[in-house]
């Protein structure tokens, strides 16, 4: 009879063992070790938000992908290439351009470096690393952008180049009305014209682009993206096709 007592509790003992495993936050390091990795394979980016100025961290969520996970360091002053010093952030992540992408909000008390990961085809897919800069370089939120429309239904976005230095590459994004995303295109030019591809070095629309509606409202918006995948530069205008 002691013997059963003694082989309940200990289970018990183990049973209260694995759901304190379950809820401690993970680290990077320790959710890759021994499965296959591909660094630098998910689209990321970060910025501060325009009220609050939280952190706003956005990804691409390939056709596909699950167990999204978004990871950070406690601050800036670490190696951002070692794994070990990422934990797991636990919270859902929302969509964003109706799910198109995705995002996650964080506090902006302190800078970070913040990864973002998920699993498709057997691997875990990991961003470069991104570096918060919400206080020391907060992200300039504005409209300061040229649409133009030579071309019928085709409007050209121009903005200023390189406004607040430290540019690496834009993203523009082209959604409707209903914020639903129509076109979202990478250049280093600081120009696009819907729908054309002559300058777009990457490409994360995912079914051809409708034609825009004569006198139909759309949204134009841009990110103006660092090396280290932070947003210096927001654009938001609202347009009408003529």
């Amino acid at each position: 009879m002691k013997g059963i007592i003694l082989f309940v509790f200990c289970l018990l003992i183990l049973s209260c063992n694995d759901d304190t495993v379950e809820t401690v936050e993970q680290t990077l390091s320790s959710y890759i070790q021994g499965k296959t990795i591909e660094e630098g394979a998910v689209i990321a980016c970060a910025a501060s938000d325009s009220k609050t100025n939280d952190i706003l961290a956005f990804y691409y969520p390939e056709s596909g992908a699950d167990n999204i996970r978004l990871y950070k360091t406690a601050g800036v002053n670490i190696d951002e290439k070692d794994y070990s010093n990422y934990t797991q952030f636990i919270a859902e992540n929302e969509p964003f351009f109706n799910g198109h992408l995705g995002k996650y909000e964080l506090s902006g008390e302190n800078e970070k470096w913040i990864i973002v990961t998920f699993e498709l085809d057997g691997e875990i897919k990991i961003s470069n690393p991104i570096r918060s800069k919400q206080l020391t370089k907060p992200t300039l939120w504005n409209n300061a952008v040229t649409i133009s429309e030579s071309q019928s239904g085709m409007p050209n976005f121009v903005w200023e180049d390189n406004p607040v230095g430290d540019n690496a590459i834009y993203f523009q994004v082209i959604s409707d009305a209903e914020n639903n995303l129509l076109s979202g295109t990478y250049t280093y030019k600081n120009q696009f014209q819907y729908y054309k591809l002559d300058n777009v070095v990457l490409n994360v629309t995912t079914q051809t682009p409708p034609a825009l509606i004569s006198k139909a409202q759309y949204n134009f918006t841009l990110m103006d993206v660092s090396v280290d995948n932070w947003v210096n530069w927001v654009v938001q205008k609202p347009f009408e096709v003529e």
